[in-house]
């Protein structure tokens, strides 16, 4: 598997295929996954082959809005059983890639351990700081596709779906749990102020 050139790629691609309008859907935000699935990774003991599996599954779950918006998990799937194989990917390799890349389809249902570690690794940010500074690329982004109409409906969006969000694995609810709670709380403030 030659997942560096692979890497290149598909950084191009998403670079130069890409609307410019999907501040979200981005080049950092796929380098932010890659990045997440090799710290979750670390933390719950996958390595070698196992984790230059997430890492392809992180570098292709996005590729997919490069041509459809909804349903990109879909088309996301299909490049990567096109290019894999040109990379030295097995068949089996390419099952679990599109698996992990299935776990990140909300809601999200990881049916393994790869898969969880994946979906975590996709929303890890929502329990991070640097949440509303990414939320707000979100915002814009789907304001733009008209799945918003006001900030009003995009907290309200937000906060509904941080609420109902779970972390899969024992290392992201150590790691975001608790900074997710902040957020929610912080959400609810902005909604509905106590003063």
């Amino acid at each position: 598997m030659d997942f560096e050139s692979l890497k290149t790629y598909i950084l191009d691609r998403l670079k130069s295929e890409l609307n410019e309008d999907l501040m979200y859907h981005s080049p950092g935000h796929t380098k932010d996954v890659i990045k997440a699935v090799e710290r979750y990774a670390e933390l719950e003991g996958v390595n070698g082959h196992d984790k230059m599996l997430l890492k392809t599954a992180a570098l292709f779950h996005d590729i997919g809005f490069t041509r459809v918006y909804k349903g990109h998990e879909d088309e996301s799937i299909k490049i990567a059983r096109d290019v894999l194989p040109g990379y030295g990917y097995s068949e089996k390799d390419i099952q679990a890639i599109t698996g992990m890349i299935n776990a990140t389809k909300l809601p999200q249902n990881p049916t393994n351990h790869l898969e969880e570690i994946m979906a975590d690794a996709d929303l890890d940010y929502i329990g991070r700081d640097d949440l509303f500074m990414i939320g707000q690329k979100l915002q814009f982004e789907w304001k733009k596709v008209g799945i918003i109409s006001s900030i009003r409906e995009w907290h309200e969006k937000q906060l509904a779906f941080l609420k109902n969000h779970q972390y899969f694995t024992a290392s992201a609810r150590q790691l975001r749990e608790e900074k997710k709670q902040e957020n929610i709380r912080e959400l609810e403030e902005l909604i509905c102020p106590k003063n």
